[in-house]
């Protein structure tokens, strides 16, 4: 792309390198600048060198575009930052390379929801004879400043959270390596509908179900790791949380006719985190268990059931809980009472994992 800026405006540079002028005065719009700078010449007035500069830019997300005049004011503004809180010491290199990918990666999610879900629907043609172009660039006008406004409170609510449960660690090395519980919950028979659905209905299923989990999860005070279209990831603190927003999720489900069945699977262990993903044995423990689940059903690993043991959110056995419950009506004091219940199945091996003993997890009345 050759841009030359001697000519009148963005309209002209459009002109010169073929682009769609509209497409051109919305990115002006957008970024609220015009194009001055090529690669080069932003990293010189950044004060970086072009390799740090390409690694940052790359790492947003961009693409390279060679030396063509594209950049603007807020493009070096950036770099400037990022390569000063490397100069400053708050940052290493590779860490402000890890911000810039995870800032990029999460709002390129953002924006192409935005566009394809949202803005879409919005530039709708009001009247016949009208076209989406000529509604598109004034109603981007007005919702910008909105939804930038809304973005960055949103955004600072969530760094909150973060950082309170980062200060609540116990030490630095939980602050990476944490004891959390995961589960995945999963459509069952997705690829069959995917061959019987079309492809608008497919869609609005998937919305539905990932706008439903986001919800259950974000209510009962678990944290939505990512959506894979058919399962959805999930972490929370602690095991009963987890259990918590499992059963709600499969009987959130079984009440809709127009979801197939669900199915969950939980483990309770150290996990790594890592750019708001979350890694480990853990993981793919939950994940195995997730595929042997039945349907409308939660599994749950023998670590996830003994922390339920421990915090008395679940009897070790129906045996003890009507033991316990017959002890308490002999003294004339209130029974325990249990959120959950647990039944052990047959071990079995599970791919890459070895020999595991799944737990059925099951709501139960708080009296025995």
């Amino acid at each position: 792309m050759t841009v030359d800026d001697s000519g009148s405006g963005e309209d002209a540079q459009g002109a010169d390198s073929g682009e769609d002028p509209l497409a051109l005065r919305l990115e002006g719009l957008i970024l609220g600048a015009e194009r001055r700078y090529t690669p080069f010449q932003a990293a010189r007035s950044a004060g970086v060198s072009m390799e740090l500069a390409s690694r940052f830019w790359r790492a947003m997300g961009f693409a390279d575009i060679g030396q063509a005049k594209a950049l603007t004011e807020a493009d070096v503004l950036a770099l400037r930052r990022l390569a000063g809180l490397v100069e400053a010491g708050l940052l290493s290199e590779a860490m402000a390379v890890q911000v810039a990918r995870s800032t990029g990666q999460t709002t390129a999610r953002l924006a192409e929801w935005q566009i394809d879900s949202f803005l879409e629907g919005l530039t709708e043609p009001p009247e016949p004879g009208m076209t989406r172009t000529e509604v598109t660039y004034p109603i981007v006008e007005l919702l910008l400043p909105e939804l930038e406004e809304f973005l960055v409170y949103v955004w600072r609510r969530q760094l909150a959270a973060s950082a309170g449960r980062v200060v609540q660690a116990a030490d630095d090395e939980e602050m990476v390596d944490r004891r959390l519980a995961v589960g995945f919950a999963d459509l069952v028979g997705f690829t069959r509908l995917t061959r019987r659905m079309e492809e608008e209905e497919l869609g609005e299923l998937v919305e539905a179900f990932e706008t439903t989990a986001a919800d259950l999860v974000a209510a009962n005070g678990g944290r939505l790791i990512k959506t894979l279209g058919d399962e959805v990831l999930y972490a929370a603190d602690d095991a009963g949380t987890a259990a918590e927003i499992a059963l709600r999720l499969i009987e959130t489900m079984a009440h809709d006719e127009t979801m197939p069945e669900l199915r969950v699977g939980m483990a309770f262990g150290t996990v790594t985190t890592r750019m708001g993903d979350v890694f480990g044995t853990t993981v793919n423990l939950a994940s195995r268990l997730t595929s042997i689940a039945p349907k409308d059903a939660v599994l749950v690993d023998t670590a996830f059931a003994e922390e339920l043991i421990r915090t008395q959110d679940a009897p070790a056995s129906e045996a003890e809980a009507v033991e316990e419950a017959a002890a308490a009506e002999k003294e004339g004091e209130e029974p325990p009472s249990y959120r959950f219940g647990l039944q052990p199945m047959w071990q079995r091996p599970v791919r890459g994992l070895g020999v595991v003993e799944p737990w059925l997890l099951t709501r139960r009345d708080s009296a025995p």
